[in-house]
C-alpha cells in the first residue's frame, strides 16, 4: 500500500487538482491511501428494482428502472427547477432538481433506460423525486446490491460532490490496482482467522454480503487499534528498558516524619497499593510515567504528597502543577498545613505571584533549599530552573496540551519521575486505547468517615421543596452550590441562567451571603468571589461550570445543579464531587424538566442510584460515545479511530492488546522478516514528530 500512499489523489482517475484541493481541505483526503480509508458511514440495499406502482408513503430511498418521457424547465433565478418525466412502464413520476441543472441538461436524455436511486414522495397527487443518483443499467455502479454512503461535508455537496463520487473514484481506484498487500503480521492475521487486507478493503466498500461487510469490519477496526497498542507497547517498552531515571531507594526522615505524625487519617487499601506501585517506580533506576485515576475525594493529593517527599528523602526537588490558579493555590494550603511539622520549605508560584517573591523562588530552587514548588503554567517558563527537579506530579492533566505538559521534561538532564492525576474516572478500553504508554493506577476507595452523597432528582414543581430543604442546611451551618448551563438568558434556549438565577436566590435566601463565579469574570473578581465561599463568609455559591474543577470546601453540603438534563453524566459526576468532602452527609439535587426524553431520564436515574465515578464513566461513554473524554485529542494519538468505537467495541481493543504483547514479546524491534511490512505500515502510519508518550 505504500505507493497508494504517495499517490496524490488528484491523480486518482474523475478527481483533479480542483477537486483534490476541495478534498485535502473539506476531508484531509491527500493520497489514493487516503481515499480508500475513507469508510462508508452507512449502507443502502441496491438489490431491488421497485415499480412506481407499488409506491408507498413511507418507503425508504429505493431504486427503479425506466426512461424519461420528456424535460421541462420551469421558474426562473433562484426558483427555477429542471424536471424530468420518468416511466417504468407502470406508471410516471416526477423527477426534480434544483441544483446543477446544467449538467443534468447536458448529461440525461430521453428514451434511454436508467437506473434511479433515490426516496419517492408525493407531491400534488404525484410521486416524486428529488435529486436521485442516476446511472446507466450497465454501469460500474448499478450492479452492486449493498452500496456504502460516504461522509460528506456541505461545501462538497455544494460543489457537486456526491458520495456517488466516492464510489466511482474508490470502484475504480481498486480495479485498476493489484491486489493490497497484508501488511499485519501472518502470525496475527492466521491466528485471529482476520479477513486478508485486500479482501477487507474491497468488502469494506463494496460488500456482496452482510456477512462480508461484518467480516471487513471486525478486519479493519482490529488493525486500527493494533497499531495503537503496538506503537504505545513498544514505546512504553523502551522507555522502562532505557530512559533513565532517578533512583530514589531512600525513604527518609520527610517520609517518615509526614507518615507517622501528619497523616490526617489512615491510608485505604488503594492508596497503600497505589504507593507501593510508585515506590517500586522508583527503584529501577528507569523513569516513572504513571497515571493515577480516583474519584473526587479519594485521596490522590495525599498519595502524590507522599510521591513527592520520597523525592525529598533521595536529595531532589518535587513540584505540582495545577491548571488554575484557584487549584494551585488549594493545592499549596493543604499541602502546606500537611507538610508544616515536617519544616520542609513549599511555595507556590503563579502567574498572579509579585516580581519580588518570583525571584526569591527562582533563587531558591537553583540552590536547591526550595523543596516542593506548587503552580500553575508558570512552572514551565524558562527562567524556572530547578537544581534537580526528580518527581513532577500534575494534576488533572488533560486540561494541559502536550507539549505543554513536555516543557517540564527539560527542566533537568534527567527526566524527572512523572505522575499525572485525574479525578474524572476512565473507561477501561478508552484507558487501553488512550493511555496504553502510561502505568495506571486506581483509587477505587474513599477514605474512612466519608459518608456517599446522596442523589435526588427532582422536578420543576418540586422546587419550594429544594429550596426548603437548602435553608435547613444552610441553618445549620452548612454552605450550597447552585450550578447553572448558561451566563446569560437566551431566548432560544428554554434554560435557567446564573444572571436570573443570581437575583433570584439573592431574594429566596435573604437571611445568608450569595457569591457568584463564572467563565467571563477577571481572574481576579473570581477568586474574590470564590474566596468569600471558601472562607464561610458566603454561604450559596452561585455559579456555572467553572467549579466542576474548584476550591475544596468542607462544609459545603449541598449541590443544586439547575437543567441537569443538558449536562453529560461525567460532568454531573464531577459537579457532584464538590460537596460530601466533610463529614456530614451531602445532598446532590438534579432539578430537571419533566417533559424530557427517555434516555436523558435514564441518564439522571443512573446518577441516583451510584456514586461509583468508574460505574458513570462506562455508562457515559455507552450512551454518549468516547467523544474528546479526558482530552483524548491531546493525547498522542497518531491517528483518528475511523470503525472503531471505543463505547461498544471493547472486545476489539483487548483482543489487540493481547496480540501486541504477544508480537513484542516474541519480535521486541520488529526486525524479523516476518514483520518487516508491518513495521513500515506502523511507522508510516504514526509518523510521529516528537515521543510525547514520555511525558503524557
Amino acid at each position: 500500500m505504500n505507493s497508494l500512499r504517495t499517490l496524490d489523489i488528484k491523480y486518482v482517475k474523475g478527481v483533479g487538482p480542483k477537486r483534490a484541493e476541495l478534498l485535502a481541505s473539506q476531508l484531509g483526503i491527500h493520497s489514493a491511501y487516503d481515499l480508500l480509508r475513507h469508510y462508508p458511514t452507512h449502507y443502502v440495499d441496491r438489490s431491488q428494482i421497485y415499480r412506481i406502482i407499488d409506491f408507498d408513503g413511507d418507503m425508504p430511498a429505493v431504486q427503479v428502472r425506466g426512461r424519461f418521457v420528456s424535460f421541462n424547465t420551469l421558474g426562473e433565478g433562484a426558483k427555477m427547477r429542471y424536471v424530468g418525466l420518468f416511466s417504468d412502464g407502470t406508471r410516471a413520476m416526477e423527477v426534480v432538481w434544483f441544483k446543477g441543472i446544467t449538467s443534468i441538461k447536458r448529461n440525461l436524455v430521453p428514451d434511454k433506460e436508467y437506473v434511479l436511486f433515490g426516496k419517492p414522495t408525493q407531491f400534488n397527487g404525484r410521486w416524486q423525486m428529488s435529486h436521485p443518483e442516476v446511472d446507466t443499467p450497465d454501469s460500474l455502479l448499478a450492479s452492486k446490491e449493498i452500496r456504502g454512503v460516504y461522509p460528506l461535508t456541505e461545501t462538497l455537496r455544494n460543489r457537486g460532490i456526491a458520495s456517488r463520487q466516492f464510489q466511482i473514484w474508490i470502484q475504480t481506484l481498486l480495479e485498476s490496482r493489484p491486489a493490497l498487500k497484508e501488511t499485519l503480521p501472518a502470525s496475527v492475521v492466521s491466528s485471529l482467522k482476520l479477513m486478508p487486507l485486500d479482501e477487507a478493503i474491497r468488502a469494506i466498500h463494496s460488500p456482496n454480503d452482510n456477512g462480508a461487510l461484518q467480516r471487513a469490519r471486525e478486519r479493519l477496526k482490529f488493525e486500527e487499534v493494533f497499531y495503537i497498542q503496538v506503537d504505545m507497547q513498544r514505546r512504553n517498552r523502551k522507555r522502562k528498558s532505557s530512559t533513565a531515571g532517578h533512583l530514589m531507594p531512600r525513604v527518609g526522615a520527610a517520609f517518615n516524619t509526614f507518615y507517622n505524625k501528619c497523616l490526617p487519617f489512615e491510608l485505604t487499601g488503594a492508596q497503600k497499593r497505589v504507593v507501593k506501585e510508585i515506590r517500586a517506580d522508583l527503584l529501577t533506576g528507569k523513569q516513572m510515567n504513571r497515571l493515577v485515576q480516583g474519584d473526587v475525594g479519594s485521596g490522590k493529593t495525599l498519595v502524590a504528597v507522599m510521591a513527592m517527599l520520597i523525592a525529598v528523602d533521595n536529595g531532589m526537588q518535587a513540584c505540582l502543577m495545577a491548571p488554575t490558579e484557584i487549584l494551585a493555590t488549594q493545592h499549596y494550603e493543604s499541602i502546606s498545613q500537611l507538610l508544616a511539622p515536617t519544616g520542609l520549605n513549599v511555595r507556590l508560584l503563579k502567574g498572579a505571584t509579585k516580581a519580588a517573591e518570583r525571584r526569591e523562588i527562582h533563587a531558591q530552587l537553583a540552590d536547591g533549599t526550595l523543596d516542593i514548588l506548587v503552580g500553575t503554567h508558570a512552572l514551565l517558563e524558562d527562567n524556572v530552573e530547578f537544581r534537580n527537579l526528580g518527581m513532577a506530579v500534575i494534576d488533572e492533566q488533560h486540561r494541559f496540551g502536550v507539549k505543554q505538559r513536555a516543557r517540564l521534561w527539560t527542566k533537568n538532564e534527567i527526566g524527572p519521575h512523572v505522575l499525572v492525576m485525574t479525578a474524572t474516572p476512565i473507561p477501561r478500553t478508552l484507558a487501553m486505547t488512550v493511555y496504553g504508554d502510561l502505568d495506571v493506577s486506581i483509587i477505587d476507595e474513599l477514605p474512612p468517615g466519608r459518608k456517599p452523597i446522596a442523589t435526588l432528582l427532582r422536578y420543576e414543581p418540586q422546587r419550594l421543596q429544594v429550596y426548603k430543604a437548602t435553608y435547613a442546611q444552610l441553618r445549620e451551618g452548612r454552605q450550597a452550590y447552585i450550578v447553572y448551563p448558561l451566563i446569560d438568558e437566551n431566548e432560544k434556549l428554554d434554560l435557567r441562567s446564573l444572571t436570573e438565577g443570581y437575583d433570584i436566590i439573592r431574594d429566596t435566601f435573604r437571611d445568608f451571603k450569595v457569591a457568584f463565579v463564572h467563565g467571563r469574570m477577571k481572574p481576579e473578581e473570581k477568586d474574590y468571589q470564590m474566596g468569600l465561599f471558601a472562607s464561610g463568609e458566603a454561604r450559596i455559591l452561585v455559579a456555572t461550570t467553572v467549579i466542576e474543577v474548584g476550591v475544596n470546601v468542607p462544609n459545603a453540603s449541598v449541590m443544586i445543579i439547575e437543567n441537569a438534563e443538558r449536562f453529560g453524566l461525567s460532568q454531573l459526576h464531577q459537579l457532584r464531587g464538590r460537596v460530601g468532602r466533610g463529614a456530614d452527609q451531602s445532598y446532590c439535587i438534579l432539578m430537571s424538566k419533566h417533559n424530557i426524553a427517555a434516555d436523558t431520564r435514564k441518564r439522571l436515574e443512573l446518577m441516583t442510584k451510584t456514586t461509583d465515578g468508574f460505574v458513570v464513566a462506562e455508562a457515559d461513554m455507552q450512551m454518549r460515545g468516547p467523544g474528546d473524554i479526558e482530552g483524548t485529542m491531546q493525547s498522542g494519538m497518531p491517528f483518528d479511530l475511523k470503525l472503531t468505537n471505543l463505547a461498544t467495541d471493547g472486545q476489539v481493543v483487548q483482543m489487540a492488546r493481547d496480540a501486541a504483547e504477544i508480537l513484542l514479546d516474541s519480535d521486541p524491534g520488529l526486525t524479523s522478516a516476518d514483520n518487516a511490512a508491518f513495521r513500515r505500515a506502523l511507522e508510516a502510519t504514526v509518523n510521529r514528530t516528537a515521543d510525547w508518550s514520555r511525558i503524557s
